[in-house]
């Protein structure tokens, strides 16, 4: 029977060895790569058959998310009309291990003749596919993790890894931002959280409770019940802030036993409530609510008038998590 144990742990061994070698490989080529991309005014095109271009389907992704557009173009296809979308602006990424695959060389004349740079991925820097490339940048690996050496392992994890490390010097060049990830992600929950902010969501005007502090609790509770956010605001005469009542002050007043009703809503608030901006992000809304333990912060202006109530149920709502 197969020892499952050792298989694993060996497999993830020589994986971890090849990716260590890798570094050593980051050199005058990676940085002729990296400007060339970064120069380029069209997409990256990425190209590899099998298991190159399953992997290279990643890296086009993962370049397109981080600022660099990109996207994945199969060699055999191109070779029967997909050819035509590689402009003369672009930049065509090729992966291959051996640096030999048949469908990859019949496009380099094609890809020389419309002078698209050429910057190649391939365990073989005396290759074909690497001889013709502006850049070459070494993927080789010593042995797959397959006890064949057959099985591309080893190897696509070492062009998966090379592939991060170009997305990433990219990305730090551009000056690539929070915000602009989430705006290339704006149906993810990352998306979410870096685009969606406290006045996208909050609750207004009318829909925000408010007393002012002159009225009873019992007012109070009415008020609260008919906006149905577990709190009420209070305010001054002229309308500034100056407290904040909710579900849970009520609770405390009941194990105390007070009067509720004859109690004033100036007895019983609290005159210091969590307040937060209308621009802030949702995600730091929330963060505010968990370390404070509350469920609602009151949104205030520039100049501290009442715009808004967000309530956490409106941040989940959001799929701000």
């Amino acid at each position: 029977m197969s020892d499952f144990i050792q298989s694993g742990r060996r497999t993830i061994e020589m994986e971890t060895e090849a990716v260590s070698q890798l570094s050593s490989r980051i050199g005058d080529s990676f940085v002729s790569a990296c400007e060339t991309i970064l120069k380029c005014s069209g997409r990256v095109i990425v190209t590899g058959m099998g298991k190159s271009g399953h992997i290279g389907n990643k890296i086009a992704a993962t370049l397109a998310s981080t600022g660099t557009p990109a996207f994945f173009v199969h060699p055999g296809e191109a070779s029967h009309g997909d050819l035509g979308m590689i402009t003369k602006n672009d930049v065509v990424l090729a992966i291959s291990n051996s640096g030999s695959t048949i469908e990859i060389i019949t496009l380099l004349p094609i890809i020389i003749r419309l002078g698209i740079p050429l910057i190649s991925m391939t365990g073989n820097s005396s290759s074909q596919i690497a001889t013709a490339a502006d850049s070459h940048i070494d993927i080789s690996v010593s042995m797959e993790a397959c006890p064949l050496n057959l099985a591309p392992t080893t190897s696509t994890t070492a062009t998966l890894v090379m592939g991060d490390a170009i997305a990433i010097a990219l990305l730090e060049a551009r000056g690539f931002s929070a915000e602009d990830f989430a705006f290339s992600h704006p149906g993810g929950a990352l998306g979410r959280k870096l685009l969606i902010k406290v006045e996208d969501i909050m609750h207004k005007s009318e829909q925000v409770p408010s007393i002012t502090i002159d009225q009873s609790l019992q007012e109070a509770l009415v008020e609260m019940t008919a906006k149905g956010l577990g709190m009420t605001t209070v305010i001054s005469n002229d309308k500034k802030l100056v407290g904040i009542f909710t579900d849970g002050d009520l609770r405390r007043l009941v194990d105390l036993e007070v009067n509720i009703n004859e109690a004033k809503i100036s007895e019983v608030m609290s005159s210091k409530p969590k307040t937060i901006s209308p621009g802030v992000l949702a995600a730091e809304a929330l963060g505010k609510m968990e370390s404070s333990s509350i469920t609602a912060l009151i949104v205030e202006d520039s100049n501290q008038n009442i715009c808004g109530v967000i309530h956490l149920h409106d941040i989940l709502r959001a799929g701000v998590f």
